[in-house]
């Protein structure tokens, strides 16, 4: 099997062992736990916390001491294993520590699979900027049928007597509601994933560093010294304020159409019942826009790449604030997951060769952990706790349900202002006759 098609498996796995809880925690959490929006805010705010902490430490172990393949491999295995005593955590404080600890191994698991592409594409003599999205498309197919899977083996009123008898089946042997099956399938994929990643080609540390080194090279805080730089500072700012409108439709995406059925009129709706596979357009738009990156880098540049990305979040959740889940609704809602596309890809796609082709090889893992920590991470926490401290306050009805046209059009307003302030601040001139150029 050929490295490209071996990748592509890994991107597939990557993203599947997230998607199959990711979009469907908040239904988790608000519906089966009956969390509040701010203890659900804190236990979504474990992507951030994880994701600061992490990927420096992993991104120079993997610079440094230990291969690509082996670091990702046992990072998978232990994702995984945690995975399995989540379903029988029942305090939300508790799930915090637990979901934490899982993301602690998965979260640079992310950041090392970009690493992990770009160096054995690079080995076989192949062109990362060409050959890495057309595999990196795999990874959203992945999540997409992650989300699926959740949707009709992990929610009791989705699909036919077939699919639920299976559902039922899985909860029975393992003591746990329907609901949690979600958690089990990733399980099993990520220790799976984990094991065919110790049969990849050698990823060996490039030991570039000097023996010398400080400890804050050591550690890989030495990225940090691309602060230094106006263009990456300003960049790594705005990967945090992106990254906390991402989360806001991760956490979100899934709870806001599911709670139409609080609502008689909506109850029985097709939407309601699939609102997992719904909001997976989102993703299969991003198989489509991925695809395309290449031709808009080359013709528009970085920094209208971004602007196109910023705006697209403004559609998304101005879309979703006058959405419904039946007629001209629903249509508004189906066009907002196809804008996600554009306003995933086209930053945080982009954003990744951006580092790669900007950055010296001696510590590319440590800034790919770094832009991975500013938005992922500073950005989740921001989005997390920022959103769930937002609703509480002002966006609750006398019922306790969440007021979603508000909420959707006020992150409409935040994305507007971060798209005005990024065309201001970000100084960057685009060459058209300029290749991306990854230096190795």
């Amino acid at each position: 099997m050929g490295i490209k098609s071996r990748l592509t498996i890994v991107s597939f796995m990557q993203f599947f062992v997230w998607g199959a809880w990711l979009t469907t925690l908040a239904t988790y959490g608000f519906k089966y736990k009956a969390w509040s929006p701010e203890e659900f805010g804190i236990v979504f705010s474990t992507l951030g916390i994880a994701s600061i902490i992490m990927p420096p430490i992993v991104g120079i172990i993997a610079d440094k001491w230990m291969n690509v393949e082996k670091l990702y491999g046992l990072l998978h295995i232990l994702y995984g294993l945690v995975l399995f005593f989540i379903p029988s955590i029942t305090e939300a404080s508790t799930f915090f520590y637990v979901m934490l600890l899982a993301m602690f191994f998965y979260m640079p698991t992310i950041s090392l699979s970009n690493a992990l592409s770009y160096s054995l594409l690079t080995q076989n003599k192949l062109d990362p900027i060409k050959d890495f999205p057309p595999i990196r498309v795999f990874g959203t197919i992945g999540f997409i049928v992650a989300m699926w899977f959740t949707n009709f083996f992990s929610k009791p009123d989705a699909g036919g007597d077939f699919t639920k008898t299976i559902a039922e089946t899985i909860g029975q042997w393992t003591g746990h509601g329907v609901i949690a099956n979600q958690f089990y399938f990733a399980a099993v994929g990520a220790v799976l994933l984990g094991i065919y990643a110790f049969t990849l080609p050698p990823c060996p540390p490039q030991k570039l560093m000097n023996p010398n080194a400080s400890w804050s090279e050591k550690l890989g805080l030495n990225a940090f010294a691309l602060f230094k730089d106006y263009k990456m500072a300003v960049f790594f700012i705005f990967s945090m304020f992106l990254g906390a409108a991402l989360q806001l439709t991760n956490m979100f995406g899934d709870t806001f159409i599911d709670d139409f059925r609080n609502f008689p009129e909506y109850a029985d709706a097709f939407a309601v019942k699939y609102s997992t596979a719904i909001i997976s357009i989102s993703q299969i738009s991003e198989t489509l826009f991925i695809i395309s990156i290449p031709f808009f880098l080359k013709r528009f540049g970085i920094k209208h790449v971004i602007l196109m990305s910023m705006f697209a979040w403004v559609l998304r959740f101005g879309l979703f604030s006058l959405g419904a889940p039946v007629g001209l609704g629903l249509v508004l809602i189906i066009l907002s997951n196809i804008v996600y596309g554009m306003a995933f890809d086209f930053f945080n796609i982009s954003g990744s060769l951006f580092v790669e082709t900007s950055t010296d090889a001696k510590m590319r893992s440590s800034a790919q952990g770094l832009f991975m920590m500013m938005g992922n991470g500073f950005g989740a926490i921001l989005g997390s706790l920022g959103s769930g401290w937002l609703i509480n306050k002002f966006f609750l009805d006398e019922a306790g349900h969440n007021k979603w046209p508000e909420i959707w059009m006020t992150f409409a307003i935040y994305a507007l202002v971060i798209a005005i302030l990024f065309a201001i601040l970000f100084k960057h001139k685009h060459n058209p006759q300029e290749n991306l150029d990854i230096k190795h």
